[in-house]
């Protein structure tokens, strides 16, 4: 009797992050890869019951965690946005095999930054300074 091939799952960090103009690498977390339709609740009249119909598409914020560098490009395209100078870029979340060759991508469309977090410190700690980026985009979807 034959037996199916074992598929293992992608592990979660090997990823890479592309942005158009920006080269950020080495990005410690991803989130906000999804999508939902808004439910309308109409009640029908003299059934006593409630149909439920598709009302808008929403797309979360996609969250960017990276160690903190030298690198202020990302930063830079937040500032822009304090500005009033909104720089709509697009962009992907790449998911990596251990070979380092691509398995899955989700790309984003017209996105602009949001919120900026900088790093916490703490001395008595011994974590990385991490920087975080919030992307509000027009979709998202897998390619």
């Amino acid at each position: 009797m034959a037996t199916a091939a074992r598929i293992d799952p992608y592990s979660s960090f090997l990823f890479r992050v592309e942005i158009d103009g920006i080269t950020q690498g080495h990005f410690r977390e991803c989130t906000g890869l999804g999508s939902s339709v808004e439910v309308i609740e109409n009640p029908e009249g003299g059934k006593g019951q409630v149909s439920k119909i598709p009302g808008r598409v929403k797309y979360p914020n996609i969250v960017l965690k990276w160690g903190l560098t030298d690198s202020t490009e990302l930063y830079e395209w937040h500032r822009a946005a304090l500005n009033g100078n909104i720089q709509r870029r697009h962009g992907s979340i790449v998911q990596l095999d251990f070979a380092g060759d691509e398995k899955a991508r989700w790309t984003f469309t017209d996105g602009w930054p949001t919120k900026w977090d900088g790093t916490s410190y703490n001395s008595g700690g011994s974590d990385l300074s991490v920087e975080t980026l919030e992307i509000a985009h027009e979709g998202v979807e897998r390619a």
